[in-house]
């Protein structure tokens, strides 16, 4: 079993301790927390371990997990990797593409792995669906969210966007070719509405809408390729494929054909694919565990981290030039 530990024990970093403590591929050895009455309230009432300092963490394990603020991944990051640990990042990456870009080349320097938080890699709805989507060439996401005022001190597509933004890099095998974007702050500082196109240079283009001040919670995301229309429901964890074919000669009485201007003619078909219920946040930890062990290539890579988030920036340097 690998020892681990966790930086950061707010709202997500309890989850993570719970679930690596339930885990058969990690020992947890303990945490670290830089609000000293925050982390001994979680040591007395869970019974984790408290380390005191940073380093005597990194020093007591084998993989670090980053659950901090964003601001501070980065720092994280670097006192781990150049300790020779495997670092698991929380998404997104890091503050800047700048800082992402060095944990990659510390991460090769000191020969160890890492993987990024993107969660909905994990998602049920999408692991049955993903390896039906074949170029699409449209697709539109939705992901809605009720007011909360923790994550307000980042846009919203470094908060809720960037989640999006990563699932549809690993399905469109294409450079981003441009961005147009629009946003509005309602509330916070920066944008809490965010709007985004995004054009590849194979011709698939991405609609992205991301609202954090919701009347309702919604992840949706669907994706339109030739003779397949997919939607994912990452929220609901439900998910559709219709598909068209040739039509048969002689059709059955509930088939659903349809015919253009030319006579050619089609039938559509429905199918709900299998959707294994998992713990995604559980899943994507093992699976980093899966590839430390086995020296293969983790899931989210920090390169897969690293390009969601300078898209990212790119949306909201959008904005900031208008």
């Amino acid at each position: 079993m690998l020892k681990v530990g966790v930086l950061g024990a707010g709202h997500l970093g309890k989850i993570h301790l719970r679930l690596l403590q339930q885990s058969d591929k990690y020992e947890l050895v303990g945490f670290y927390d830089d609000n000293p009455d925050h982390a001994e309230k979680i040591s007395l009432e869970f019974g984790y371990k408290r380390f005191h300092t940073i380093a005597t963490l990194i020093h007591a394990v084998d993989v670090i997990d980053i659950v901090t603020p964003t601001l501070s991944h980065y720092k994280c990051a670097r006192v781990a990797i150049k300790s020779g640990k495997h670092v698991f990042i929380e998404k997104p990456i890091a503050n800047t593409v700048e800082e992402a870009e060095e944990i990659i080349a510390l991460a090769k320097e000191f020969n160890v792995k890492g993987q990024v938080g993107h969660v909905e890699r994990f998602n049920p709805a999408f692991i049955a669906t993903r390896d039906m989507i074949h170029n699409p060439m449209f697709i539109e996401t939705h992901r809605l969210a009720e007011f909360n005022p923790r994550g307000t001190d980042v846009p919203v597509v470094l908060d809720l966007m960037i989640h999006d933004i990563d699932v549809i890099l690993s399905v469109v095998k294409s450079p981003v070719k441009a961005i147009h974007a629009s946003g509005v702050s309602v509330i916070s500082d920066t944008p809490d509405i965010a709007n985004a196109r995004i054009e590849f240079e194979n011709g698939c283009v991405a609609n992205l809408t991301a609202s954090r001040i919701s009347l309702k919670n919604m992840r949706k995301s669907r994706f339109f390729q030739k003779d397949a229309y997919i939607s994912v429901d990452f929220l609901e964890k439900k998910c559709e494929v219709v598909k068209m074919k040739d039509a048969p000669e002689n059709p059955g009485d509930f088939d659903m054909i349809l015919q253009n201007a030319e006579g050619v003619r089609k039938q559509i078909y429905f199918s709900n694919p299998d959707i294994s219920q998992n713990n995604a946040i559980l899943d994507e930890l093992e699976t980093f565990a899966d590839a430390i062990v086995n020296n293969t290539q983790p899931v989210v890579t920090l390169e897969d981290g690293t390009e969601a988030l300078r898209v990212a920036y790119q949306i909201i340097d959008y904005f900031n030039k208008k």
